[in-house]
C-alpha cells in the first residue's frame, strides 16, 4: 500500500539500540510485531483481568482478547489513513502489556504503594521496562530491542511526558507530539473498551437495554434507527446491531476528524506530525461528546456496580498485603528478584513492584494465599 506523505516509514525510522542487520522479507516494524507477539508478557495478558474475572464466564474480554480487538481496531484506521499498518499494529499488540493484575485498580493500588516510598508506577513505563529489560530471550542484546518509534509510541500513545518530571526519559522527544500511528492507539483503545464493556455487561447481566439506552445517547440513536427497521427482532441481536453501528460510527468519524486534521495543519511529513502543536487524530467535538457519554455511564452504571467493586476490593487488598510481604521478606521471591531486591540502593520496593506487576491475577492470588493467609 502507498502511504501518505505524513505516515512514519521505516527508512526514517532512528532504528534500535542494538544494530541488526535488516529482515530479508519482513521490515523493521513488522518484526517489532512479532517480537512482542511471542513475548511472555503478552502471554501474560490471557490471564489478566480486563473488567471482569473468570469467575462470571469465560467468554468476556481479558486483557488480551482486548488488545487483539485494538489491534484490529488500529490496523483498520490506519489503513484508512493510508499510515504504517505494521507500526501501529505493534503499538496496539505493546500498548497493555505494562499492566500489573487487576486492570486499572490494580495499577492504581500500586501506584500508590509505590508513592508511599517517593516513587510512582506507570504501566506506560513499566511496559518500556519489559521490552528493554525484563524480556531475555536474545543472546546479543538485553530487552526486545524494538526501534525507537515503537518504545517512544508505548509511552507517548496515550498522553505527553513533562522533560523537567521525566528527565530519564529525554531521548523519546518529549518536547514533540508521537507519530499519527501512535496518537490512534488511545482513541481506539477508548472505543474498544467502551464498546465491549457495555457489551459485557449486558451479558453478565449488571446493565439492562433501557438503562443503556437511558444513559448512553450514542447507542439509544442507533438503537431506534435498528428498531425502526427491524421492529420484530429479538432485542439482543438489535442490541448486537446497534452496538456494531456504534463502533462503525466511532472509527468512521476517528478516520475523518483526523484526515480533516492533518489536511488543515498542512502537514507533509512525520516530522510535520510530531512538531504540530497539538495532536492531529481526534475525534470530532460532537463525537467525543458522545464518546465521553459512554465512558461516564459505564463508570457509574457497570465499574462501580456492587458485584465487581466487592471483587476488586478483595483483589487489590491481596496485591497490597503481598507487596507489604515480600518488602519484608524479600528472599522469598524467586531468586533474580531477591538477589536484585538485596543489592537495591533505594531499596527492595521497585523490585517487588516489577515482580508483581509481571504476575497474572491468579499467581498473584496464589502466591497471596501461600505467604499471607495459608490458614485461609
Amino acid at each position: 500500500m502507498t502511504l501518505a506523505p505524513y505516515a512514519m516509514r521505516e527508512a526514517d525510522s532512528l532504528g534500535r539500540r542494538h544494530p541488526e542487520p535488516p529482515h530479508p522479507y519482513r521490515g523493521a516494524y513488522a518484526r517489532d510485531r512479532d517480537r512482542v507477539i511471542h513475548s511472555r508478557a503478552f502471554r501474560r495478558l490471557e490471564a489478566k483481568t480486563q473488567v471482569f474475572t473468570t469467575r462470571y464466564s469465560d467468554h468476556f474480554r481479558n486483557r488480551l482478547t482486548h488488545t487483539l480487538e485494538v489491534a484490529q481496531l488500529a490496523r483498520t484506521v490506519a489503513g484508512a489513513l493510508s499510515l504504517n499498518a505494521d507500526l501501529t499494529e505493534a503499538l496496539a499488540l505493546v500498548h497493555d502489556i505494562g499492566h500489573p493484575p487487576f486492570g486499572h485498580a490494580g495499577e492504581r493500588r500500586m501506584d500508590t504503594l509505590m508513592r508511599g516510598h517517593g516513587d510512582r508506577f506507570d504501566h506506560n513505563l513499566h511496559a518500556l521496562r519489559i521490552v528493554e529489560q525484563f524480556e531475555q530471550r536474545y543472546l546479543d542484546f538485553p530487552g526486545l530491542n524494538l526501534t525507537f518509534e515503537v518504545r517512544e509510541g508505548i509511552i507517548k500513545h496515550s498522553r505527553d511526558y513533562s522533560p523537567r518530571e521525566f528527565p530519564e526519559l529525554s531521548e523519546y522527544r518529549l518536547d514533540l507530539r508521537p507519530p499519527l500511528e501512535a496518537q490512534l492507539i488511545d482513541l481506539v483503545d477508548e472505543i474498544a473498551y467502551n464498546t465491549a464493556d457495555l457489551d459485557d455487561g449486558f451479558e453478565a447481566r449488571l446493565l439492562n437495554l433501557e438503562q443503556m439506552l437511558a444513559g448512553a445517547p450514542l447507542l439509544a440513536e442507533s438503537y431506534a434507527e435498528v428498531d425502526r427497521r427491524r421492529q420484530a427482532g429479538r432485542r439482543k441481536l438489535k442490541f448486537n446491531e446497534a452496538l456494531k453501528q456504534v463502533l462503525n460510527r466511532l472509527v468512521t468519524d476517528l478516520i475523518e476528524t483526523t484526515r480533516s486534521n492533518v489536511t488543515a495543519s498542512g502537514a507533509a511529513s512525520a516530522e510535520d506530525i510530531r512538531r504540530h502543536p497539538q495532536r492531529l487524530a481526534a475525534f470530532s467535538p460532537s463525537m467525543a461528546r458522545g464518546n465521553a457519554e459512554l465512558k461516564k455511564f459505564l463508570y457509574a452504571e457497570l465499574y462501580d456496580a456492587p458485584a465487581l467493586v466487592e471483587e476488586r476490593n478483595r483483589s487489590v487488598e491481596a496485591l497490597g498485603e503481598l507487596f507489604s510481604f515480600y518488602l519484608g521478606s524479600p528472599g522469598k521471591m524467586p531468586s533474580y528478584y531477591a538477589e536484585q531486591a538485596r543489592t537495591a540502593a533505594g531499596g527492595p520496593q521497585r523490585v517487588v513492584c516489577d515482580y508483581i506487576a509481571g504476575m497474572t491475577d491468579q499467581f498473584l492470588l496464589r502466591q497471596h494465599r501461600e505467604f499471607v493467609r495459608p490458614n485461609g
